[in-house]
Parts: structure tokens; C-alpha cells; sequence
């Protein structure tokens, strides 16, 4: 009998489930009410959008096209739509600047593949998006804690790298709405950041999933519009922006892009061929055809539903938390983070909470590379109605209040 795990590369040993993959499957149960997936709502999809659009690529001269093998960067359809929107954002790219992938997590995985050897350091936030931790983990790095409010001093990033056995190879972070925080970077943290990036001479990968869904003030320019304004252009910045469809269209579509120096997009081009040739043309051709037709009207429409909903769960907190509670309060996004007592557990507090409250959210210590966190948590509010906000917080008020006087 095979022994598997004597043939496993040492880097498997680095590799977690998400804790998050496991809950969603809790939205197959009608009885829980669930904070936890951060997904779009699938009733606010544009699904009479695609349906015209994979008809009309279906029935038409092109259809053989869209079912063929691509090319690795991406559909130029699609490409010049990316461009166009990238533009409206204040970065000045072209074609040759865009690697369209399937889906924002394989951008993040090349990115780790590209940059990070053994021992390297990643700096992130503390805490940060589970996914990114996932993909980086792979590539054996080590992560270090990023601030840009507060940022260490350069030789301090340096020398921990240095003692570690390798070098800060990048910076990632979602500069708005992030992922679990919902908190966005301010206009001189942005800066800052930056800054930082020069001093150690590393890179900055800005994971901007939510960037159109913003519900309050004002736009902020991404972190590669600033690199730009202050390089002299694309081609000597040193972000890597990645973009998705997944939380404004589709995640079903699996469709996302990298947006860098065509340095780097060659680069990553090159891991894209021995990876997967291409991203589905198909979806491809039919993703580009829905963002021409409605994606700025559509992302209107929906920002309005979450918006709502974002409002209910921030008012059903202030009614139902008890005192040594906290929340943030995003201008938008999909998530609220919580923290709790110092007292409680948020993972050992779920499992009591799906049982008897009939609540479920995402413990934050998944979101901390160092395990810590664990008196916080993060709530989704994306797919639930009012009344399923109003009274899912009620009983995990209920339950937090009855934990927080058991634990005196």
C-alpha cells in the first residue's frame, strides 16, 4: 500500500483547509442563518445578460472562436474592456499590461509563484484575507506584519528578513473594503505604503475584489494610479494590481486580471501557459460582452441592495451587542469585523452558536498568520435580508451576552 504522505513535496506540509469553504456549506441548510460566506447574492445576479450573450456568441460566426483554445493573456475583448475600466480608475495601461485569469485566487497563486522563494517574507495585514495566506503558504514564505498606519522603520522589515534567510519580496493588502476588516486604506496610507515599497525595494500587490462596491464617500485613487502619478508611468511602477468579476458580475465565471509593468505580465504570461493555457474563452467572450452592456448600471443597482443590508447589520449590532463589544463600519464591501470580550473564544463560540443560536460566522484567528485574533470574528452581509439580519444578530447577541456573564 502507498504511503502518501512519504511522497508529498515538503510544501504540502504548509497546506490548510479554509475554514471558510467548510462553512459555506452551511448555506445548504435553510435552518442557519449564515454571516459566513462572503459571496454575492445570486438573486442580484445579471443572469438575462449572459443568457443573451452566451446565445448570441453560441449562434453566431463566433462560436467556434469562443470554443477554441485562447491565448494565454486573455481574450482582447475582454482585455480592452479591462483597459477602459482601468482607465476610468486613473491608470494609463494597455494590452500588453493585462493578464485576465481564472479568477482573482489564481492571480494571487502566480503572484506567490512568481516572487516568493522559500524563507522569503510577504508582508501583510494583521489580520488578513484567508485566501491570499493559502496561495502565498505554498511557496514556503514567511509573513511579516504590515501597518501602513504605523509602519516599523525599513531597516526593521530588513533585518527580520534578513535573519528569516531571505529578502521582503512584496506587500499585499486590499486598500479598500478589505476582506475580513471591510476598513479601507486612507489617501496618505496609500502614500505611506508606497514609500515603503520604494525603501525596501519590494513590491506592492493590491487585491482591490471589491473596488465597485463602495456604498459611502468618496472614491480613493487604487495604489498603482498613485505609483503611477509618482514612477512616470506603468511601465516603472512596481504594483501589481488584481481585479475581479466575481463580486460585481459572477463568481461562477471564474474570471479575474493581474494589471502590472508588461515586464512582469510576461512573466506571469509564462506561468499561465504551463498552467492552464488559458482562461475559457467562452466565459471570456461572454464576460466581456455583459461589463460592456451593464456592468455600471448593474453594480448601481446592486451597491443599493448591499448598502441596505449593511445598514441593517450595523444597527442591529448597536441594538443587540452587549457592552466590550466592537465593529467596524465599512464604506462598503461585504464584511463587518467584531470584536469580542478578550474572555471568549469566537472558535469554540461557533460551534454553540450553529447548535443552539442557529448563527453562523467566521472565526477571525483564520485570518491571522500567527494564529492570534481569537476573541474576533467577521459577519458577511451580503446575502441576507433584513429580517434574517435583525434576527441572526439578536440571538448572536444573546448568545455573546450569556457567554461574556458565564465567563465573570
Amino acid at each position: 500500500m502507498t504511503t502518501w504522505d512519504s511522497l508529498y513535496a515538503k510544501r504540502a506540509s504548509r497546506m490548510r483547509a479554509s475554514e471558510i469553504r467548510e462553512l459555506l456549506k452551511l448555506l445548504d441548510k435553510p435552518d442557519i442563518i449564515s454571516f459566513a460566506g462572503g459571496i454575492p447574492d445570486a438573486a442580484l445576479f445579471p443572469a438575462e445578460a449572459f443568457r443573451e450573450a452566451y446565445a448570441d456568441i453560441l449562434s453566431g460566426e463566433e462560436a467556434g472562436k469562443a470554443l477554441q483554445y485562447g491565448v494565454s493573456e486573455g481574450s482582447l475583448r475582454l482585455r480592452r474592456w479591462i483597459v477602459s475600466h482601468m482607465k476610468d480608475m486613473g491608470i494609463d495601461c494597455g494590452l500588453e499590461n493585462i493578464l485576465v485569469t481564472s479568477g482573482s485566487q489564481q492571480g494571487l497563486d502566480y503572484i506567490g509563484k512568481l516572487f516568493l522563494s522559500p524563507g522569503d517574507t510577504a508582508l501583510v495585514q494583521w489580520p488578513t484575507y484567508l485566501g491570499a495566506l493559502q496561495a502565498f503558504n505554498a511557496y514556503e514564505p514567511r509573513f511579516d506584519r504590515l501597518d501602513p498606519g504605523t509602519n516599523r522603520p525599513t531597516a526593521d522589515y530588513e533585518a527580520a528578513a534578513h535573519e528569516a534567510g531571505g529578502k521582503v519580496k512584496f506587500a499585499y493588502l486590499s486598500p479598500d473594503f478589505a476582506n475580513p476588516t471591510g476598513l479601507t486604506l486612507t489617501l496618505e496610507e496609500r502614500r505611506r505604503l508606497l514609500a515603503l515599497s520604494g525603501d525596501l525595494g519590494c513590491a506592492v500587490i493590491e487585491d482591490s475584489p471589491y473596488e465597485s462596491l463602495r456604498y459611502d464617500g468618496e472614491p480613493l485613487p487604487p495604489l498603482l494610479a498613485l505609483d503611477c502619478e509618482t514612477s512616470g508611468g506603468i511601465e516603472e511602477t512596481r504594483t501589481l494590481y488584481c481585479g475581479s468579476f466575481s463580486k460585481s458580475l459572477s463568481p461562477g465565471l471564474r474570471l479575474g486580471w493581474i494589471c502590472a509593468s508588461s515586464k512582469v505580465i510576461s512573466r506571469l504570461v509564462l506561468i499561465k501557459q504551463a498552467s492552464d493555457l488559458n482562461t475559457p474563452v467562452l466565459n471570456q467572450e461572454a464576460m466581456a460582452r455583459v461589463a460592456e452592456a451593464c456592468f455600471k448600471q448593474h453594480t448601481t443597482g446592486t451597491n443599493a441592495v448591499y448598502k441596505g443590508r449593511r445598514d441593517a447589520m450595523l444597527a442591529a449590532l448597536g441594538k443587540h451587542m452587549p457592552a466590550g463589544t466592537s465593529w467596524t463600519r465599512p464604506e462598503g464591501g461585504m464584511f463587518i469585523w467584531v470584536e469580542l470580550p478578550e474572555t471568549i473564544d469566537a472558535a469554540a463560540l461557533l460551534p454553540r452558536s450553529v447548535e443552539t443560536a442557529g448563527v453562523a460566522f467566521v472565526p477571525g484567528g483564520a485570518f491571522f498568520p500567527d494564529g492570534g485574533g481569537t476573541n474576533t470574528l467577521r459577519l458577511s452581509f451580503s446575502c441576507a435580508d433584513f429580517e434574517k439580519i435583525e434576527e441572526g444578530i439578536s440571538r448572536l447577541g444573546r448568545l455573546i451576552t450569556e457567554t461574556v456573564a458565564s465567563s465573570l
